[in-house]
């Protein structure tokens, strides 16, 4: 399992391990935290055609599904 410090997710690279719609690297674009710190919502961004969609962050965790970094 990666570890992921919720404070070092914005503009974090991820890449998709089975890509969808051609869309394979992604960036994390916002993060918004509430009053205790904690990770509220999360936007991932694909590099390719720029289409946002708000993520679980704990999903990025997933080794069957991200990896951290582009390749």
């Amino acid at each position: 399992m990666i570890r992921i410090n919720p404070k070092k997710l914005l503009n974090s690279k991820w890449t998709a391990v089975t890509p969808k719609n051609r869309e394979k690297h992604f960036i994390i674009t916002k993060v918004e935290f509430d009053e205790e710190g904690l990770v509220e919502s999360c936007i991932l961004e694909a590099i390719l055609s720029k289409r946002a969609e708000s993520i679980d962050w704990t999903e990025l965790k997933n080794e069957a599904q991200w990896i951290q970094g582009w390749r």
